[in-house]
């Protein structure tokens, strides 16, 4: 039985952060992603809702 992990990090400027964690590579997740907050996966059963 795998795990799912989420967790929540606060963001100053989310278009940064946005941009930052894309420049490393990170993808995220359409479905969960608005103007407020989005997804970042980190792997399949990681991922962290940068708000």
């Amino acid at each position: 039985m795998s795990r799912k992990i989420f967790i929540n990090l606060p963001v100053q400027d989310l278009d940064r952060s946005v941009t930052f964690f894309t420049a490393l590579g990170f993808s995220f997740d359409p479905q969960f992603t608005d103007a407020n907050a989005t997804c970042m996966v980190v792997s399949d059963d990681i991922f962290a809702c940068l708000c």
